[in-house]
């Protein structure tokens, strides 16, 4: 894993059981060369929470991603129901659209 990764969203649905949970991380570098590791989580359509930790060491931050990850792939035996990975928009293929028609000559 490299650091800054695009953001990485999962969610955790079952309609039976009423849950709808999103989870999200992103890495980042503020204007010092600091890591920032941004997560946020919540019930799908609510604002949810937000923890931002900042890391000076690669390293240490990798490792406080995937202890995160981890903790993730345990819902099945925490809340009952797996994540599943969403696309992002980042990761999504680009699209070739034209140019609006006042652009074309």
């Amino acid at each position: 894993m490299n650091l800054p990764f695009a953001p990485i969203e999962l969610t955790a649905r079952d309609s039976a059981r009423g849950i709808a949970r999103r989870w999200r991380v992103v890495a980042c570098r503020d204007l010092f060369g600091m890591l920032l590791i941004e997560t946020q989580w919540g019930r799908i359509g609510s604002g949810g929470q937000r923890r931002v930790r900042a890391f000076a060491d690669e390293a240490a931050a990798r490792a406080y991603v995937r202890a995160l990850l981890r903790r993730r792939a345990g819902a099945v035996r925490r809340i009952g129901v797996a994540y599943a990975l969403i696309p992002t928009a980042s990761a999504a293929p680009k699209q070739n659209y034209p140019p609006p028609k006042s652009l074309r000559t």
